[in-house]
């Protein structure tokens, strides 16, 4: 993942990256369980530096900057212009839970503790500890803001799932349909929902997902489409 720098983000790129991202989690709900999760984050990433602006907010962000360094570093033998490597992918880990686990803790309650303890429930994810992932991922939804909360949502509805607690996941969902953020609107919180129930209730999707497919933003007609177009015939 590239550094991502103040001078490259623009609102209308901002947008187009939270769809996007949305979008994938909904298309791929079996894959979301372990890739899904680490694009979220990145959006929550560009969430974060987008609406860093008070002097205030510098130490927390160097800090969380630094967790991310950390997270960005490869594993292997250095190549030309890398300053840093790790030797197994369990050091870098180790190293990048305690540079996560240290900015949650420390700056708990602020927009970086937030962003930091999702990036350590993707961590839990990929390694298969859903428990420990529920956790982080509940952190972030009960962290008082309101646009993390919601793709918190979204990815702690996809550990559920995996845990069998379909009905959970749903009500997850459902409340982000009923009170949607800026970075996942009621049409793509609708979207995933009907996903999540395709394969349970098919025709339940099908009901979330005709009135979108004539949406006059393209994303999500496409998307609808798509989801429409995946569910089993009747």
């Amino acid at each position: 993942m590239d550094r991502i720098t103040r001078k490259k983000l623009k609102q209308d790129e901002f947008a187009q990256d939270v769809g996007l991202t949305v979008e994938f989690f909904t298309e791929h709900r079996r894959e979301a369980i372990r890739y899904g999760v680490a694009g979220l984050a990145a959006v929550i990433l560009i969430a974060g530096v987008y609406f860093w602006s008070s002097h205030r907010s510098a130490q927390r962000e160097t800090a969380l900057a630094a967790a991310l360094e950390v997270w960005q570093t490869p594993v292997g033998p250095a190549q030309e212009g890398q300053a840093r490597t790790f030797a197994t992918q369990q050091n870098k880990d180790k190293a990048v839970f305690a540079s996560f686990g240290d900015v949650a803790a420390r700056y708990s309650g602020s927009n970086e503790g937030a962003m930091a303890q999702y990036y350590l429930g993707a961590m839990a994810v990929n390694s298969g500890k859903l428990a420990a992932a529920e956790l982080a991922f509940k952190e972030v939804v009960d962290s008082g803001n309101a646009n993390y909360a919601a793709l918190a949502k979204l990815a702690l509805a996809s550990v559920y799932q995996a845990e069998h607690r379909q009905a959970e996941g749903e009500k997850l969902i459902q409340s982000v349909i009923d009170k949607p953020a800026n970075f996942v609107s009621k049409e793509q919180a609708t979207i995933a929902l009907a996903r999540y129930v395709a394969a349970s209730n098919p025709d339940r999707a099908r009901k979330l997902l005709a009135p979108l497919v004539t949406d006059p933003r393209q994303t999500i007609a496409r998307t609808a489409t798509q989801a429409l177009g995946s569910l089993p015939s009747k």
